[in-house]
């Protein structure tokens, strides 16, 4: 945290270190963005993504949106094609006014971006996968959740990030997942995401094989607090790579 010397910001544990929260999922052959957090680009790098064909906007935060200029290279080899994103009205309504440059079908120039928004339906038919959403609590507004199923597998991953709480119908269509990726803050209250202890009763609730929380804040030490959690329950770090 900028300006903080508490024990966490001064480890050394690598897992202490975060980055704003995004995922990067490979379905086959399709490579799907969820949120691109403003260390987008030093991710794509360090994980060599090899391409994005669309990106799922959870919600239009800055924490969530500011990586989305880095999608750029990807756009290049579209050969210009704009790169499809799912998101809300509120998503929306922020890609247009920060990248309004780019919400167009080709590039203005070739090496800038292009996005094409459309609205997140409650099931997407993808090649390789299914896409169900939901709608989440998070204070004064609301976000997307996901639930992503392979096909070919049938595996299937749940992702409720910055959300109050996981509502019956969130909590149904997440039921059984093989993992489970939910809001965790701190152990502390706050308006509009989950605390530790709710989430961890909604992990108990889902059920998932494995569910892991993110959006962790400065408060939460990685070794200690992770003792703490059920079996099931763990806590994500940076460059945490699932098979499932």
């Amino acid at each position: 945290m900028v300006g903080c010397s508490c024990p966490v910001c001064l480890s050394d544990d690598p897992r202490n270190t975060r980055f704003r929260t995004h995922i990067h999922l490979e379905i086959g052959d399709l490579n799907i963005q969820v949120d691109a957090a403003p260390e987008f680009r030093i991710q794509a790098v360090r994980h060599s993504i090899p391409k994005v064909d669309l990106i799922f906007l959870t919600h239009g935060h800055a924490d969530h949106i500011l990586g989305m200029d880095d999608m750029r290279r990807y756009c290049d080899m579209r050969n210009g094609g704009a790169i499809p994103i799912y998101t809300t009205e509120e998503g929306e309504e922020r890609m247009r006014a920060i990248f309004g440059y780019a919400i167009r079908d080709k590039p203005v120039v070739r090496g800038y971006p292009a996005f094409s928004l459309k609205q997140m339906p409650e099931e997407l038919d993808l090649d390789e996968a299914y896409v169900c959403s939901t709608m989440q609590n998070h204070g004064n507004f609301e976000t997307l959740g996901l639930v992503f199923e392979e096909k070919r597998t049938g595996a299937q991953i749940a992702y409720y990030t910055d959300c109050a709480s996981v509502s019956e119908e969130a909590e149904a269509l997440a039921k059984g997942v093989d993992v489970a990726i939910l809001d965790g803050l701190r152990y502390n209250s706050h308006p509009s995401h989950m605390t530790i202890d709710e989430a961890v009763e909604a992990a108990g609730r889902i059920g998932a094989r494995q569910t892991y929380l993110v959006h962790m804040t400065h408060d939460i030490d990685h070794a200690s607090a992770e003792k703490a959690l059920p079996d099931g329950v763990r806590f994500a770090y940076d460059n945490l790579v699932l098979e499932v």
